[in-house]
């Protein structure tokens, strides 16, 4: 008999260890799944545990394009057999669709950009005419804010198009968006684990970038040595208003575990343009939390891990 324990779900081992730490300081016994490859038998109940899908947006950066697909094969495979599933099939719909993250955020009555969705690279060039300059462009289906770019005229982003420069959407899907001007050269990221606020990070966008995953590789150097971008936001707590809207929207929408972006603007504004579900965790804001984000997670999923040993043992 196989030992419960939880099941990572992924395609990137590089993000594997801190996690990995993280369960063995809970005491929580886990392994991953690496779906770059391998099969499932269909007809065969999977080994018991708990299951916690991270599959990201940006596997096809990674060369692991069809990783998305594997996964969604597994994921129906677990859900069948009744398997307790943290970030399922309809969680990774929203990790590889910003249309379905805009669409969830918008129906939750949450502000976000004017978004225009373009099929195909001749509609984005018809679909970038309706905006003003400067705009935003991004791919449906992205991670890591590749495939985001600001264009200050229409001529540009049409140059753009037609150089070797220009990087197809995986799904043929592309966003025009509002240019967002920050009231500070910031923008929040607000961790979730199991549905509660955990913190808030500062990312600083002073260097103008759009590449903010948060993870180790994520450090930019300069001429000192390097830096993060990436600093705890202890101004931000469970009682900010956004927060709790936040909360009661993941919950509605069954997100457990989410880090939500979104930028004050200098017009006012407080705005929520994504939702990631392959949430990741920088060092440097961890060093400075009085809670840790992995360990957070640990803890929660170790908590379900209990709660399917104990139904296990009233049904044997």
């Amino acid at each position: 008999m196989v030992e419960p324990r939880v099941y990572v779900i992924h395609e990137n081992p590089e993000w594997f260890p801190p996690l990995k730490t993280a369960f063995d300081a809970e005491g929580v016994p886990v392994e991953e799944v690496l779906l770059v490859d391998g099969g499932i038998d269909l007809d065969a109940p999977p080994p018991p545990g708990v299951y916690w899908s991270r599959m990201s947006a940006s596997a096809d950066t990674r060369g692991h394009g069809y990783s998305k697909e594997y996964t969604r094969a597994v994921l129906s495979w677990l859900e069948s057999w009744g398997a307790t599933v943290v970030g399922g099939s309809r969680v990774l719909e929203l990790e590889v669709s910003k249309v379905a993250q805009h669409a969830l955020l918008r129906s939750g009555g949450v502000e976000v950009p004017r978004t225009t969705a373009a099929f195909g690279v001749g509609q984005l060039l018809a679909r970038a005419r309706e905006f003003e300059a400067p705009f935003i462009t991004k791919h449906n289906q992205g991670g890591k804010g590749l495939g985001v770019r600001r264009f200050d005229s229409h001529a540009e982003l049409e140059a753009h198009a037609a150089s070797p420069d220009f990087e197809e959407s995986a799904d043929g899907i592309y966003l025009v968006q509002e240019y967002l001007r920050a009231r500070e050269p910031f923008i929040t990221r607000a961790e979730f684990v199991g549905g509660r606020f955990v913190y808030a990070v500062r990312v600083d966008t002073s260097a103008g970038s759009f590449e903010l995953c948060p993870a180790d590789a994520c450090v930019v150097p300069d001429a000192v040595g390097e830096v993060s971008a990436f600093s705890l936001r202890r101004k931000i707590d469970a009682s900010h208003p956004l927060i709790r809207e936040l909360e009661a929207l993941l919950a509605r929408a069954g997100i457990l575990i989410a880090g939500v972006e979104f930028i004050e603007t200098e017009d006012g504004r407080t705005v929520v343009y994504d939702i990631n579900t392959n949430t990741n965790y920088n060092p440097d804001v961890e060093a400075s939390s009085p809670v840790s984000g992995p360990r957070s997670i640990a803890a929660f999923l170790g908590g379900l891990l209990e709660e399917t040993r104990s139904e296990a043992l009233q049904s044997a």
